[in-house]
């Protein structure tokens, strides 16, 4: 491989919303057992990240308890509690990598992690212009999160490995950010 400037610019890893919520079986919106078998690739992705000198980004719903999202969805992920917690060894991970200065948490309103989120700053501050997506939902968060990449013009990966969700549009999902997004599928 030819070693150009834009192959040395660190790239960031986001983790989406891999909660107790969204992946315990006592999650209240949980994509449960597909979820949950995806926390080994993504831990390990997470320290490649870190070895490779990159960032990582967990990116996670926050929400309070009267949050009006919850008309549309049960409630999840309400700031503080057990349900927001990161799920099994990725919480693990990540207490023991929290205060790194290449991992970074970032609290979302939203189901993309760049809305009403100065996760656009942080990544520009470091020169990342390019994305690696995994997490839940495939079809929701992941998706959104994608768009809001590739909407601030950066280069987007999704890995499909590390991806699941409690509908059956896994794979249309992946096809449609490929088609959509030009994201590379992995």
């Amino acid at each position: 491989m030819v070693n150009t400037a834009e192959n040395t610019k660190p790239e960031a890893l986001i983790i989406v919303d891999m909660s107790n919520d969204f992946v315990h079986d006592d999650g209240s919106l949980t994509a449960g057992e597909p979820a949950q078998k995806i926390v080994p690739f993504i831990v390990n992705q997470a320290d490649n990240a870190l070895k490779n000198g990159d960032y990582v980004v967990i990116a996670m719903d926050a929400h309070l308890p009267d949050d009006r999202h919850f008309e549309e969805w049960p409630p999840h992920n309400v700031i503080g509690t057990w349900g927001q917690k990161l799920y099994g060894t990725l919480g693990e991970w990540y207490e023991k990598h929290k205060h790194h200065d290449r991992v970074i948490y970032v609290p979302k309103p939203q189901y993309d992690a760049f809305y009403n989120t100065d996760l656009e700053q942080i990544l520009a501050e470091f020169d990342v212009k390019r994305v690696k997506v995994t997490g839940v939902c495939t079809d929701i968060c992941v998706y959104l999160t994608t768009a809001g990449a590739y909407y601030r013009g950066l280069k987007t990966q999704v890995l499909a490995q590390g991806c699941a969700t409690f509908t059956e549009n896994h794979q249309s999902a992946l096809k449609q950010m490929e088609l959509c997004f030009h994201t590379e599928i992995v």
